[in-house]
């Protein structure tokens, strides 16, 4: 039984002709398959599909606009609303930018836990993708084990953030507060679990032939379209694309950390679902490396307590867990932004799915749009 699809009332199907070709139905914006609010116009010549319009703005909060009214301290914590599974990794992203125009040198101390903080957030965010995704394709009981690690993840930053979902633990420096005394205990636990866990992973969904059958050789992307659409993250690394900004221009720490870019050549639904799947295990290389090594030291280092940057442009990128975020800020030399302008992947990623999807069915389409990890706020800004 299909719920991919859905005719919301009568008048959201119209017929091409009297001869009944084409149909156009509507999907979204609240349709329960749809992660989001996004709302897709698609074509169909019976099952295949041969056109998706993706119609956005539903969420749109003028995130942008928001900021430019807000203190270089408070702007910050806005991005938490955007891409909300990466909201340490956003909020890192506007930090650097800061640091940048004050030419602030961030304590090594902090730098360490920034890098814990954003590869937790990553695992994270996957295992909610890897759950969500074999929930939409007809496998109800991944999205429990998901949440399990999950869970164990959200506690730790809890317990040293303070929230779960949007920590607001960047600063200007470093980090807000120092980490709490039973992090790293909690960090090994986890560790710990997941490695014991990760094997069910494969048993339940990698390696399920009716899983298989749903994502190999559908939604092709390849690698000349995925540069050509400037997708960014697992999206493009799954048409084996480099492009983790960890790799290619690395911040914080990263260049001195031993992990793998996690590249495939497939470029189907498969692909991108075995980027994430081997990137998570990556996370766990890198946190394995820092969390008996994490220096002692100022967590945070001194700066005013109204910031004011010096006049110019400054740009910072970093690799969120769906892709590149950039960061923009035009500075008149006062104390909010003239001008802030965010590069988010999740636009560029979206912007495929009409390619990867023609002459596909219909059926494909949630798989196609599960592998793009699509967080519409982080779209629709």
């Amino acid at each position: 039984m299909y719920r991919e699809t859905q005719i919301l009332n009568d008048s959201t199907a119209q017929l091409a002709g009297p001869d009944g070709g084409d149909m156009v139905i509507n999907v979204g914006p609240q349709h329960p398959a749809t992660h989001g609010v996004l709302h897709l116009v698609i074509t169909l010549s019976g099952e295949t599909i041969k056109k998706v319009e993706p119609h956005l703005g539903y969420i749109h909060r003028s995130i942008e606009k928001m900021c430019e009214s807000l203190s270089y301290r408070q702007f910050i914590y806005v991005t938490s609303r955007m891409d909300y599974l990466s909201a340490h990794i956003n909020n890192h992203a506007c930090a650097l930018c800061v640091e940048k125009g004050l030419q602030v040198e961030v304590p090594p101390r902090a730098q360490v836990i920034r890098v814990l903080m954003d590869e937790l957030t990553r695992i994270a965010s996957h295992e909610l993708w890897w759950g969500a995704m074999a929930m939409d394709i007809g496998a109800f009981t991944p999205f429990f084990h998901a949440f399990r690690e999950r869970e164990s993840i959200n506690d730790i930053m809890e317990e040293t953030c303070g929230a779960r979902l949007t920590m607001n633990y960047m600063v200007p420096g470093g980090v807000m507060h120092d980490l709490h005394p039973n992090f790293q205990q909690r960090v090994k636990d986890f560790l710990q679990l997941y490695k014991r866990k990760v094997s069910e992973y494969d048993e339940l969904v990698t390696g399920n032939v009716i899983f298989q059958s749903r994502m190999k050789n559908v939604g092709i992307l390849s690698a000349d379209d995925a540069v050509s659409y400037g997708c960014t993250g697992p999206v493009a690394r799954g048409s084996g694309v480099s492009c983790d900004i960890r790799k290619l221009h690395p911040y914080e720490i990263y260049d001195k950390l031993e992990f793998d870019e996690v590249l495939e050549t497939g470029g189907d639904s498969f692909a991108r679902y075995m980027v994430r799947i081997r990137e998570m295990n990556q996370s766990i290389k890198i946190i394995e490396q820092l969390i008996d090594n994490i220096p002692e030291g100022e967590f945070q280092a001194k700066t005013k307590a109204v910031l004011k940057l010096p006049k110019g442009e400054f740009y910072t990128r970093v690799e969120t867990a769906r892709g590149e975020l950039g960061v923009y800020i035009l500075s008149e030399g006062g104390t909010t932004p003239y001008r802030i302008k965010f590069r988010s992947p999740g636009f560029s990623n979206l912007s495929v799915l009409d390619t990867i999807a023609r002459g596909g069915k219909i059926g494909d389409l949630i798989a196609m749009m599960g592998t793009l990890d699509l967080v519409i706020p982080d779209i629709d800004r």
